[in-house]
């Protein structure tokens, strides 16, 4: 069984940084696509980041564009999602999620939630102004 956990959140000033983990139990997480997304209440879920296979691309969402770095450490199955510069428009919940299919990685498919297998429970983010 698959789990994801999440964690490194938490409360930074703007122009701040935070690095969060998301650790995998139940797989390996170097042969999936893994994502990161954020969601503030009242809003839809935002595709921030996600990466597949050495030879693949890294997407962003334009906003996070220069700022936040997607990575991978294979030998703690853990994805990472580096933030800088980060702003209070960045303040939401942090999900990490992973899709083992080994389909095609196209950028249309691997932004969108439905494309994912499983989810972290997710970790705050808070930036304040």
């Amino acid at each position: 069984q698959v789990q994801l956990v999440e964690s490194g959140g938490g409360l930074v000033q703007a122009g701040g940084s935070l690095k969060l983990s998301c650790a995998a139990s139940g797989g390996t997480i170097s042969k999936w696509t893994t994502a990161w997304f954020r969601q503030v209440p009242g809003k839809a879920r935002e595709f921030v980041a996600t990466m597949r296979w050495s030879i693949d691309p890294t997407y962003y969402v334009d906003s996070v564009k220069g700022r936040f770095t997607i990575s991978r450490d294979n030998t703690k199955n853990t994805v990472y999602l580096q933030m800088n510069s980060l702003r209070p428009k960045d303040t939401a919940v942090y999900y990490c999620a992973a899709r083992v299919s080994t389909d095609n990685y196209y950028y249309t498919d691997v932004v969108q939630g439905y494309s994912y297998d499983y989810w972290g429970q997710g970790t705050q983010v808070t930036v304040s102004s």
